[in-house]
């Protein structure tokens, strides 16, 4: 959770504009030294908060 609330107060402040993608889950992995399962658990809780979409091999998103 603190992990998503991190990205969504980025998103927020708009350091990430919508259509902007948000920093991969190996990144997130990195920048916060967290796991492979929160990194993805992360991005779940962005996108059930409909500030992401993702879009299959492609990334995910800011939500416009």
């Amino acid at each position: 959770m603190q992990v998503a609330d991190l990205i969504a107060a980025r998103i927020q402040r708009g350091e990430l504009q919508p259509g902007a993608p948000i920093p991969s889950e190996k990144t997130l992995q990195q920048d916060y030294g967290v796991a492979r399962g929160t990194a993805r658990q992360a991005v779940r809780v962005l996108r059930d908060r409909g500030l992401v979409i993702t879009v299959p091999q492609r990334g995910t998103y800011v939500k416009p």
